[in-house]
């Protein structure tokens, strides 16, 4: 998947962000670019699910994309997928996003410090190492959290960023996977390290 950079800043010199999908199970990419969700969703959801769906389940899996949709687009998403297996539910999501950060914080020790004064709440400790990467050096953070900290459901969601400093251009930028489907962690972790592997800007 990829994005075409606004370029608000006239220093900005890269207009795409690439993403290689991995090839597990069925991604669906968040077209965020639409000015017609509703309609977006409803017609991802026909193609997604079995023909035979009843139509309730349809309009379930819908709302859900429009969730993830404008969720995305509330982080100023560059771009966002969804993994789900054929003719099934949501199992991920991923996105990858500009940190727009004064020049002062474009560095792995000063990342590492503002992940340090996150507050939670947090299911343990968080899992935080410096790795390389294709586009530059990164923070990869591994944590566990409430999935609404308000409610007592004791929903808990999974999740690994990558927080990547490219070697040729002054920014930073998150790439995150998500999922709630506890048992799979250790799958997902290794498609999370793949995704961030993959994302370049040209």
């Amino acid at each position: 998947m990829k994005a075409t950079e606004a370029m608000e800043e006239p220093g900005a010199d890269w207009t795409e962000c690439q993403v290689a999908l991995p090839a597990l199970q069925n991604w669906l990419v968040l077209d965020l670019a639409t000015e017609d969700p509703e309609s977006w969703a409803r017609g991802l959801a026909a193609e997604h699910l079995d023909s035979g769906a009843r139509p309730e389940w349809q309009e379930a899996f819908a709302t859900d994309l429009l969730w993830y949709w404008g969720a995305a687009r509330r982080q100023g998403a560059l771009c966002a997928a969804l993994l789900a297996p054929a003719d099934g539910a949501v199992m991920a999501s991923c996105t990858v996003r500009e940190l727009k950060l004064p020049a002062q914080y474009l560095s792995v020790a000063a990342l590492r410090a503002e992940v340090a004064l996150a507050e939670g709440p947090f299911f343990g400790s968080q899992d935080v190492t410096e790795v390389d990467l294709p586009l530059g050096p990164a923070l990869r953070v591994h944590r566990l959290e409430p999935t609404d900290p308000e409610s007592d459901t004791g929903g808990i969601t999974e999740g690994v960023a990558h927080y990547v400093l490219p070697s040729r251009y002054p920014t930073a930028l998150e790439c995150r996977l998500l999922w709630s489907t506890l048992g799979f962690g250790e799958e997902l972790e290794k498609v999370a390290d793949e995704l961030a592997r993959s994302v370049t800007l040209t």
